[in-house]
């Protein structure tokens, strides 16, 4: 999205291709079979993605199941996979890696289904420039040669960097780390917490990849972000940058007021202690226990159902509540009126 938008910026007309039909294959991942997703779960998250690409930056969205799905077995395999090398699709990067461990045909057939992408966007609206994350390069070069075989016609391929979370791994769905541009599935508060709590190794270059700030403009905050990183400075820009440009002032404004009320405790005199632990999921009940804010079990559960715990703020009172470890680290949770204990992941 946001490589399309820099695009559009500089005047072309972006096309944010969704992957309905490919999706009901799934990529090969590195070192596993991917699960085959229901019809009915696709279908809704392709609706989702959707409303979100059209609303959020107003480009034009196709669907490649729109055309995937009116494809024949013998269409298929003679007018597409024909032009297809077996060898070479096996020296692929993501393919040669499962070889030994095997890989389905459905997955060896991602590669085919994407090219039929890239074609099918050449031929209708003339699209001469695919770009992807740095994991579909593959895929990229595949349909470069293909529309180069059938329609002699050249076209090209840009990939990126991926987005790599603190501990280095790739952001997303699968990862189990995704940020998600939906407010209802990550508030602005948890963005701007998540943002408030990158790395000083990391922010900057997030900066440059992540906001639409000049160069000018980041060279200016990574040399102030040097001089003080305990001021955060470069984290909290990047939080207001990206919240602004996703959900609007209003929200950014709100996600850091509610930040600053929590963690200033204003209007309590009572200090907010530390309680540093391991990243971990971990259940409401047993946090209590371990940060010795409830002495019991028992006690833990009696406060949650009578609405004595809250976290950040919001009151939880569920006893089987499930607090996942990317929600743990700046976790604020409070005991009563005047109890307060501020969680710290330690690295």
């Amino acid at each position: 999205f946001l490589i399309s938008k820099r695009l559009a910026k500089a005047g072309h007309k972006p096309i944010l291709l969704i992957g309905g039909g490919t999706a009901l294959i799934g990529d090969p991942k590195p070192t596993v079979e991917r699960e085959i997703v229901p019809y009915e779960e696709v279908e809704k998250n392709t609706k989702g993605l959707t409303k979100q690409a059209e609303e959020i930056f107003g480009f034009t969205v196709v669907n490649n199941y729109d055309w995937l799905k009116d494809i024949k077995i013998f269409e298929y395999l003679r007018d597409y996979g024909k032009y297809f090398n077996v060898n070479t699709m096996l020296a692929k990067d993501i393919v040669s890696r499962r070889l030994e461990e095997g890989i389905t045909y459905s997955e060896f057939s991602y590669m085919l289904l994407q090219s039929i992408d890239y074609l099918h966007l050449y031929k209708k609206y003339n699209c001469r420039l695919q770009v992807a994350g740095s994991d579909q390069w593959g895929n990229i070069t595949s349909g470069v040669e293909l529309i180069r075989k059938k329609e002699d016609a050249l076209v090209h391929g840009l990939v990126m960097p991926l987005i790599l979370d603190n501990k280095g791994e790739k952001m997303g769905k699968s990862e189990g780390n995704a940020l998600w541009l939906d407010k209802e599935r990550t508030p602005a508060y948890d963005l701007y917490q998540y943002l408030f709590n990158v790395s000083d190794e990391l922010v900057i270059e997030y900066l440059k990849k992540l906001t639409f700030m000049s160069k000018e403009e980041i060279e200016e905050m990574e040399k102030k972000h040097g001089e003080k990183p305990e001021l955060r400075l470069a984290q909290r820009r990047l939080a207001k940058e990206i919240i602004t440009d996703l959900h609007g002032e209003e929200e950014y404004l709100l996600a850091e007021e509610k930040s600053q009320a929590i963690f200033s405790n204003k209007g309590d005199s009572s200090a907010t202690k530390t309680f540093e632990m391991t990243s971990q999921d971990i259940n409401l009940v047993d946090l209590l226990l371990m940060t010795k804010l409830c002495p019991s079990k028992s006690e833990a559960r009696r406060l949650i159902e009578q609405g004595g715990i809250s976290l950040n703020q919001e009151k939880v009172k569920d006893v089987d509540h499930l607090i996942k470890e990317d929600k743990l680290n700046d976790l604020l949770i409070q005991r009563g009126k005047k109890e307060f204990l501020r969680i710290i992941v330690k690295n």
